[in-house]
């Protein structure tokens, strides 16, 4: 889920949304501040640019580079053991979204396609990681046109013309996957046609910029470019994270940004990228039950996820779809 689903940037149990948002907000700096750009002082001290001190040092001793990110900012990389744990989960998570994509028509209300993936998971031998994760009621997030992420299912009914994204994360054997997509109910308008392509376009843009020796920044630098070319906009508050071993981790994938910051990918990282793609402008607000984010404007928002992997010679999506 957006970390949000991610979720990661979520609020707890018992603070309002409003609050939430505003951690958000903090949590963005801080990722910001553990960007560093090449021309920045160098966080090991030196007094040296990073370009002429960490960054030569990290392209040359990879392991090094590793074991500071271990150290410092508690990335988790995965085992082979870990990965074939995630791929499994990401089996089902893909099966649930199949299921809803066959069932999914005008009529509808959300609160049924809370039930498909809900009865699907469980019968998978996998539980649901949004239910009751910080307070959230249902056991995916189900958001409808203008609805950026973190739809809660209910009486809402689906019309002809609508678009949905539902966005699912199977624990199993206390592994997490997660994933999302956007469908079309019914017959699609040029708009709606417009901003699911675009979302699906980014996606693939941010998945293209992985490998190992490029950056966090360089996923969302491509994102941001593919967005913005076709005249819509990236949502800032909501970011990509770690995932595998817990529902959130480090480190944050921004969906926005210059090429070369942020961390640089090492094999073994894994991470969710889910950018929200607006079709009018990036803002948001939320909704007074305090979960849901909806465009400023009114405007359409879609968006995409996948699970990937960064691998010794490129990455492997452990969610794929086409």
């Amino acid at each position: 889920m957006g970390e949000l689903s991610a979720f990661s940037l979520t609020p707890s149990r018992n603070r309002s949304h409003a609050i939430y948002i505003k951690e958000q907000e903090s949590l963005k700096l801080s990722c910001k501040s553990n960007k560093v750009g090449r021309n920045d002082p160098c966080p090991c001290g030196s007094g040296l640019k990073y370009k002429k001190c960490c960054e030569q040092k990290s392209a040359s001793n990879p392991v090094s580079l590793r074991d500071e990110y271990i150290r410092k900012y508690q990335i988790r990389f995965k085992t082979p053991e870990d990965i074939e744990g995630i791929r499994k989960s990401g089996q089902i998570a893909l099966g649930a979204l199949d299921l809803v994509e066959s069932r999914i028509r005008p009529g509808m209300t959300t609160e049924e396609i809370n039930t498909l993936v809900h009865e699907y998971t469980i019968r998978h031998q996998a539980k649901p990681a949004p239910l009751k994760y910080r307070g959230f009621p249902k056991s995916v997030c189900v958001s409808v046109n203008e609805v950026i992420c973190h739809g809660i299912p209910g009486n809402r009914v689906l019309a002809d013309g609508d678009i949905v994204n539902v966005d699912v994360t199977p624990i199993l054997n206390g592994y997490f996957a997660d994933a999302n997509k956007t469908f079309f109910v019914g017959k699609p308008g040029k708009d709606a046609e417009k901003i699911v392509r675009v979302a699906r376009e980014c996606l693939m843009a941010g998945i293209s910029m992985v490998r190992p020796g490029n950056t966090t920044g360089d996923i969302g630098w491509a994102i941001q470019q593919c967005a913005e070319s076709q005249g819509c906009s990236v949502v800032q508050e909501f970011v990509g994270h770690g995932v595998g071993l817990a529902f959130h981790e480090p480190p944050q994938i921004l969906h926005y940004g210059k090429r070369g910051e942020g961390f640089i990918l090492l094999p073994g990282m894994v991470f969710t990228i889910e950018p929200m793609i607006n079709l009018g402008k990036r803002y948001l607000r939320i909704l007074p039950d305090k979960w849901t984010a909806v465009t400023e404007d009114g405007e359409l928002s879609a968006q995409f996820e996948q699970t990937i992997w960064v691998t010794q010679n490129g990455c492997e999506s452990l969610t794929p779809f086409d």
